[in-house]
């Protein structure tokens, strides 16, 4: 008798824990988790590009006109250049101010 008893008991404790682990598994699935790493990502690079711009925003703000100028001059001339590295023409070589 105590053996059937130990025995039911046993199997009852055992279907208990079985259906304790697996109520466990109905977490987020994979794909959600994907789709919200995904988003978390995106929403972090567009805070760092904003960021960036504040921050030259604030700079910029910070210094006086003929500075301001005289980087937009510079940028300008940077970006027709392309991304390379930039070298004068050759008559700003030769015969522009000397340095």
């Amino acid at each position: 008798m105590k053996t059937v008893l130990l025995r039911l008991l046993l199997c009852a404790i055992v279907l208990l824990g079985m259906s304790g682990a697996a109520m466990a598994q109905d977490g987020i699935s994979k794909k959600q988790q994907e789709k919200n790493l995904a988003k978390k990502g995106k929403d972090d690079k567009k805070a760092k590009v904003k960021k960036e711009k504040d921050d030259r925003k604030r700079h910029l703000s910070i210094q006086d006109k003929e500075t301001r100028k005289r980087i937009k001059r510079n940028a300008k001339r940077a970006d027709r250049g392309g991304p390379g590295p930039h070298r004068d023409g050759f008559f700003q070589r030769t015969f522009g101010r000397r340095r």
